[in-house]
Formats: C-alpha cells, structure tokens, sequence
C-alpha cells in the first residue's frame, strides 16, 4: 500500500498561482512532458534563464524529483545533460464518474498508467458515490502495489458546473447534484488529498500534455456523448473561468423555440446533439427506434432518412456551437471527442457547413478540426495528471527556497 504525500487537501487552479508557482510548475511539467530535455532546452521552452532553471532543477534532483541521465555534446562547449522525472517518487489516482459507472487508473509521476478499474454505480446520490470511490481508490492501491512512491491524492472529473475553486459541484444533470461539497467528501473518506475538476477538462490536460494540443499552446476540446461538453486552454493553461463553468458549449443556445433542455431552457446545443436527443429525433414516427447511439448509427448507414436527418441536425447544432467558440476566441485548434463522436461520418458534413456559414471571417479556417475518439481511461488519466501537478507543485514549493519571478 502507498501513503500519503505531504500535499494539502485543496489545490489551487493555475489561475490563481503565483508567478513563483507558475515558473517552477511549468518546468516541472516540460521535464514531465518532453524529457529527457536539456537544461538549455527547457529554458527556451519556457522562457527562463538557464542560471534560473539550474536553480530549480537542484532541489529537484536532491530530493529524487528529477534524474540526470548520460550527458551528449552537439559541437564545441558544455555537454548537455538531459533531465528525466523519476517515474516512482510519486503517484496519483485519478477517476472519472458517469452516471453509470467509475473510472479509475493510478499513474506514476511520468503519468503512465500501472492499474485501471472500472466500477458500477449503484446509484448516483453523493454519499454512495463518495463511498464507492474511497472503494475503488482502495482497489487501485492494492492493484498497483509496485508502483512505488507515495500518493499525492486523488483527482476525480465528473461532468457539469464543477467549481474547484471552492471544492463544490454546482451543479451536475448527469447525476443529480446540486451544491454537493465534492472535494471536502472524497478528503474525508480517502484520507487523501482531493482535486475535483469538470471531467471535459481532465481531458483537456491529458491532450495537453500526452496527446493532440502537445505542440499547441492553446486550443478547446469539444466532447459530445450523454451531454455536450467544452474546455479551453490558453497559452498551456485551463481556463476556468469565475467559477469553474468555462467552456459549457453544450447551453449555448441555438434555437429558442427548441426542444426543452434539463438545464430549464429551450434550444440548447445539447437537446439536439446529446445521445438520447438523437435517439429521440430518430424515434418520432419511425417505426425503428433505436436503443443506443450505435444502433442508431447503425440504421443512418443502412439509409434510415429520419436517422440520417438526426445526425445532421445534430452536426448543424454543433456548427453552430463551435462557430460561437471560434468567434469568441479564434483557437487554431479543436479537439472533438467524447464517445458520441464515434459516429461522426455521419455528423461532421453538416458540422463543418454550418461551422463555415457562422463564423466571422477566417475563423472557421484558422481552425484544425481533430476527431479523437478517446477511451474513459485517458480522460481518468487526466484527472489523475491534473493531481500530479498540483500535489508536486505543493511538494516542490515547500523544497525551493527562492523560485525566480
């Protein structure tokens, strides 16, 4: 069994650290996401002196944070030596709840995963929740007893209004909630610290660092399955918003007079693009109605006009959305995944048109669009990087004496 770091039980979103904390966390995670890197290297990368990266670096080594591995020379001068995380200093457990089911995966401190599970839910009210996670939190533990180093808690995304700020679920249709004091829960039956994030944005962080927006500094992901979700990251950074809710694609609005949405309105892009609004689109006065998102899928490509119709309503309720987002924002990159986009040959027609007609100028074309139908796993692999960061950060600033501005 791991024990537990010394990290606090909360941990702040990138918005509200200092510049202290951002300098010595965005060394830390290009170490972690492109090492073996050079001192050199990693200071062009993110724009610090060598002498102030040197700096860091040291207490890192030290305290068997960081590795050095063979150095090589590239001409006349100093060899450079390249900088390696130490995979078993620490791990991190993250998890990703549906309305059906837990998610669950322990990674190393190089984020690669040595155990996943995946749990039923008996029901979704918080306690039980909470009390099947500390279950299966236990489960990975014992899973992964080689994993080595201690844990720096838990990460756990979940969809809807999640405010990390403040440790509290505003607001989730998927399950239920509303004003659920997630994080302080979880703390106290794990005994661990606890980050609670949007599930879209652990995603985000997984693309971010291991997957589409590695070479991309900023860019959204747009996730469509059981809801329409959305997360932004600016220049490397999640954007959160005022209060966690940054990114909900999924209400923006479309048509007025559309169908009635969960969240109490009418015509959001989630009542036409969601799983069971499809299902529901295809099953007025058709005969054959489907009973998942593949059957469905399944009679649009067997030529079902109604089914066909559905997908593209969905897809022209998605240009829409997005038009909205690169109007706003105008990133050179989209990342659409989720598990509905499994079937997106049959949205992606009527997606970009409408893309194209909406938008302002140039920006539909600045914008890569990249379908990325990613399994549970890697969004779990999110929460659990996203805890890795903010529970080393924790650990390192305590290790630093003077982080350079």
């Amino acid at each position: 069994m791991t024990t537990q770091a010394e990290t606090p039980a909360t941990a702040q979103p990138s918005e509200q650290l200092s510049s202290r904390e951002k300098h010595l966390a965005a060394l830390f995670t290009a170490i972690l996401t492109r090492g073996p890197i050079s001192r050199r290297d990693a200071s062009r990368m993110i724009g610090m002196s060598q002498a102030a990266v040197t700096k860091l670096v040291k207490p890192m080594i030290a305290n068997g944070y960081v590795v050095e591995q063979e150095g090589y020379s590239e001409g006349p001068g100093r060899r450079l030596i390249p900088l390696a995380v130490q995979p078993r200093r620490h791990n991190a457990i993250g998890i990703k709840v549906t309305e059906r089911e837990l998610i669950g995966v322990i990674v190393d401190l190089h984020a690669e995963v040595h155990h996943s599970l995946r749990v039923p839910l008996a029901g979704t009210g918080p306690e039980l929740v909470v009390a099947q996670a500390a279950r299966l939190v236990h489960d990975l533990q014992l899973g992964a007893q080689g994993i080595g180093g201690s844990c720096v808690g838990v990460g756990v995304g979940l969809g809807g209004h999640v405010d990390g700020r403040a440790g509290v679920v505003r607001y989730s249709p998927l399950l239920g909630w509303h004003d659920v004091p997630a994080q302080q829960m979880l703390a106290e039956a794990l005994d661990l610290p606890v980050l609670i994030e949007n599930d879209v944005n652990t995603l985000a962080v997984s693309e971010l660092w291991f997957g589409a927006g590695r070479d991309t500094s900023s860019f959204a992901v747009v996730t469509v399955g059981s809801g329409v979700g959305g997360a932004i990251v600016i220049d490397g950074e999640l954007w959160h918003g005022a209060s966690g809710a940054a990114g909900e694609l999924g209400h923006n609005i479309v048509d007025p007079a559309g169908p009635l949405c969960h969240c109490g309105r009418r015509g959001c892009v989630e009542t036409f693009a969601a799983d069971d609004a499809i299902l529901s689109a295809i099953a007025e006065g058709n005969d054959a109605v489907p009973q998942s998102l593949a059957e469905a899928a399944a009679l649009a490509h067997g030529g079902d006009h109604r089914a066909r119709e559905a997908f593209s309503q969905a897809g022209r309720a998605l240009g829409l959305g997005l038009a909205t987002l690169v109007n706003l924002l105008n990133p050179p990159m989209v990342i659409l995944s989720g598990e509905g986009i499994n079937a997106s040959d049959l949205l992606m027609g009527a997606l970009t048109e409408q893309l194209a007609a909406s938008a302002f100028s140039s920006a539909a074309q600045d914008c890569q669009l990249v379908v990325r139908p990613l399994p549970d796993e890697a969004w779990a692999r999110g929460a659990a990087a996203t805890m890795l960061k903010h529970g080393v950060l924790a650990s390192l600033m305590t290790l630093v004496d003077e982080v350079p501005d």
